[in-house]
């Protein structure tokens, strides 16, 4: 299954970068490119991307505001921000206005075309330091709290949950592992399931909270 991509960001060479390493899979079609929220929002209801690639700082509407509108347009779009701002004035609106990940420009080929990938498939990507910001924080405000008991897991599984915990990527864990990037997923969306995680986030708190993580 092909995953269209909206690329948006207000300097051309950036778009032209991801347009390069989206062509380079067989599995992710670049469906348009937006220099700015408004142009985004509009392409958005003409060419009904599965991820959206949004950038924060645009001239006029920014790409919070963008996000927000995609999102109450069409709810099944999936956006994850891209920037050169990973600090908590910019993630938190981001993720209020929707953005389903997170990820800094300084990501690597891989993480983001991983990222693409997961959002797609209704994961929730971030960037290894932002995912280890809010895992942190929402620990902290959980720790006086006594955690549920953990379900019973597979050796595997434990050292899935670890790696997530640590905050890496499934790629990262596949190499760590030497198993495919398949068997990772599987394995991610086991645990989501067992250990009641909406989302990726959740699932690294859990693995701290029970002190579980790598």
């Amino acid at each position: 299954m092909t995953t269209g991509v909206l690329l948006v960001d207000d300097q051309q060479l950036v778009r032209a970068g991801l347009r390069m390493l989206c062509d380079s899979t067989e599995d992710i079609r670049v469906v348009g490119e937006a220099a700015d929220g408004e142009e985004a929002v509009r392409l958005v209801a003409s060419a009904a991307p599965d991820v959206v690639l949004m950038d924060l700082r645009m001239p006029g509407m920014d790409g919070t505001a963008a996000t927000a509108r995609v999102l109450a347009d069409r709810p099944e779009t999936r956006v994850v921000v891209l920037t050169t701002f990973d600090d908590d004035d910019h993630l938190y609106p981001a993720l209020a206005a929707g953005a389903c990940g997170f990820l800094a420009k300084d990501a690597t080929p891989g993480e983001l075309l991983d990222a693409v990938r997961q959002a797609a498939a209704g994961g929730s990507p971030f960037s290894g330091p932002v995912l280890a910001r809010l895992v942190g924080q929402a620990t902290s405000a959980w720790r006086a709290e006594r955690p549920p008991e953990p379900p019973p897991l597979t050796a595997r599984e434990r050292e899935v949950l670890a790696c997530v915990g640590a905050g890496l990527s499934n790629g990262e864990i596949a190499d760590r592992m030497r198993v495919g990037m398949t068997t990772v997923k599987t394995h991610v969306g086991s645990l989501m399931r067992k250990t009641d995680s909406p989302s990726r986030v959740r699932l690294a708190i859990f693995a701290i909270r029970h002190g579980l993580a790598g």
